[in-house]
């Protein structure tokens, strides 16, 4: 029994945590889509979404259920930024429809420019291949107990 004012045992402290880090691991894994496409800095993107299509002007934690990145466009001679979580489920699609030549992660010098100045340089790509993503491998089922052999 703890008494009060005795701290927690270090031990069972470090196990809490160990059990819990895995357990938030295992919810944040079951909301991870299967397969995303691979966007990086300065790929003009088609998110089927409100905001159509913009600049990726930023990516964060790629790997993670956290995966951001930041949509920059213009509308009506305004500055529009969007950031959307890409494992959310209102995120139905991202489509990289242009990359460019980038030499950092976070294009944060674009919102001071515009018109040509604004403008990246194109690379080619292979187009279908990142849009195209991999199918979502069928569940099996749990293997049945082994069948006991009437040979004996």
């Amino acid at each position: 029994m703890q008494l009060r004012g005795q701290p927690m045992s270090r031990r069972t402290h470090i196990e809490d945590k160990t059990m819990s880090f895995a357990l938030i691991k295992k919810v944040n894994d079951e909301q991870k889509k299967h397969a995303v496409v691979d966007v990086k800095s300065g790929d003009t993107v088609r998110v089927h979404q409100k905001i159509k299509e913009g600049v990726v002007i930023r990516t964060d934690n790629k790997e993670s259920h956290t995966a951001r990145i930041t949509v920059r466009k213009i509308a009506s001679g305004v500055g529009v930024e969007k950031s959307f979580l890409i494992h959310n489920p209102l995120v139905e699609q991202i489509e990289v429809v242009r990359r460019s030549k980038v030499r950092r992660n976070y294009l944060s010098f674009l919102r001071n420019r515009s018109g040509k100045s604004a403008r990246l340089k194109a690379v080619k790509f292979d187009r279908e291949g990142i849009n195209t993503l991999p199918e979502k491998p069928a569940e099996t089922e749990a293997p049945k107990e082994a069948e006991v052999s009437e040979d004996k």
